[in-house]
């Protein structure tokens, strides 16, 4: 009996083993169709993105090579937006509020070195010829004082303010073509000479030294400096200098004088004379010299014999044959030509230019006008 029971007891088990062995089955075929399932939808997914993905990409690169047309069309639509083909056949065209203006020139930058502080100094009044001249021109503005400021000074041998250095593309500019000789070219860069545009310096920078080989009069240790640029066949310096003489004479203990040559080329014996004066100072007659050129211009002025010029030196009681061989041999030809280049430098063109300590004055000054400066000066 006990028998009994005890098989049918492990025949139960038996089919309880198989029912969980079953139903085993039934979870593990499940899973594995859910799991099949899942990975379908997973690589349904993956393809779909790729797809979105790919059609992204061709609207990315259709954009990309139809854009003019697209801008078009919004141009159209908006009245905004404006293609390269439109931009490259436009002369002019308006947006913003803006009219544009298509230019052959290229765009120039040009760096305007001032000084804020510096009313004189203000760049407004040549910028607006220069765009006039120049539409494309694109200014930036540098302070002297800063530290690129600085650079460009000590780089470009900058002596006055306002200045204006432009980028090497203004040489492609018709504009540059023709005007050249306003232009100092420096390391692919083009400083302009704005006095030469009659645009007097707003403030100097440094200025112009005595030299031991300078004509000097007066006393040497004075507060009051004068410098003069003069042209002996001149006759604006010719009235400057008759009025600095008879000031002079009032102020001979007071103020130093100092004569630098600048001939121009306007006048066809500035050269000689100028060579004829510093033979005249080679023998300390500089002054006596200068009186006979500028009171007797028109006697000398169309001699170019240079004959005039050595008689004054033989009644001033010059040296005749050192007088001669010194003017004949062109002696001091280089001491000239120093002393053309630092007024270059200087932005000085015309004459005759004084500079009274910093105060720099164009032109003739009358004896009144040389006295009130002068005595400025000397309150100072």
């Amino acid at each position: 009996m006990n028998d009994e029971k005890k098989g049918g007891n492990e025949n139960q088990d038996e089919f309880e083993v198989e029912e969980v062995n079953s139903e085993i089955e039934e979870i593990s075929n499940e899973d594995s169709s859910k799991e099949e399932k899942r990975r379908k939808d997973l690589k349904e997914k993956e393809k779909n993105k790729k797809m979105k993905n790919l059609m992204s990409l061709t609207i990315l690169l259709a954009g990309l090579f139809l854009g003019s047309l697209f801008v078009d069309l919004s141009q159209v639509i908006k009245g905004g937006g404006y293609s390269t083909k439109k931009l490259n056949e436009a002369e002019i065209f308006e947006s913003g509020g803006k009219t544009w203006v298509a230019f052959e020139e290229p765009a120039v930058g040009v760096n305007v070195i001032s000084d804020d502080s510096c009313e004189k100094c203000d760049p407004a009044e040549v910028l607006v010829w220069l765009r006039r001249i120049l539409p494309t021109v694109s200014a930036n503005k540098v302070s002297y004082d800063s530290e690129e400021g600085r650079k460009m000074i000590d780089k470009f041998r900058i002596t006055t303010l306002p200045a204006f250095v432009f980028e090497k593309d203004l040489g492609k500019t018709d504009f540059y073509t023709q005007a050249q000789v306003l232009f100092t070219l420096n390391d692919e860069n083009y400083v302009l000479n704005s006095q030469k545009l009659g645009v007097p310096a707003g403030r100097y920078l440094s200025l112009p030294q005595i030299k031991e080989d300078d004509a000097k009069l007066g006393k040497e240790d004075t507060k009051v400096k004068i410098i003069v640029f003069s042209d002996f066949q001149c006759p604006y310096c010719n009235v400057f200098y008759n009025n600095l003489r008879e000031t002079m004479k009032e102020y001979q203990d007071k103020v130093l004088v100092a004569f630098k040559d600048l001939p121009l080329e306007i006048h066809p014996q500035a050269q000689e004379s100028s060579l004829a004066g510093a033979c005249a100072l080679e023998q300390g007659k500089f002054w006596e010299y200068a009186d006979n050129l500028y009171n007797k211009q028109a006697e000398w002025g169309n001699d170019k014999t240079n004959a005039k010029l050595k008689s004054y030196a033989v009644k001033l009681g010059l040296n005749a044959g050192q007088f001669n061989k010194c003017l004949d041999e062109k002696k001091y030809q280089s001491k000239i030509e120093a002393s053309q280049k630092e007024a270059e430098e200087f932005g000085i063109s015309g004459t005759p230019t004084t500079f009274i300590n910093e105060d720099m004055q164009s032109g003739v000054l009358s004896v009144e006008q040389l006295k009130e400066k002068i005595e400025a000066e000397l309150k100072k």
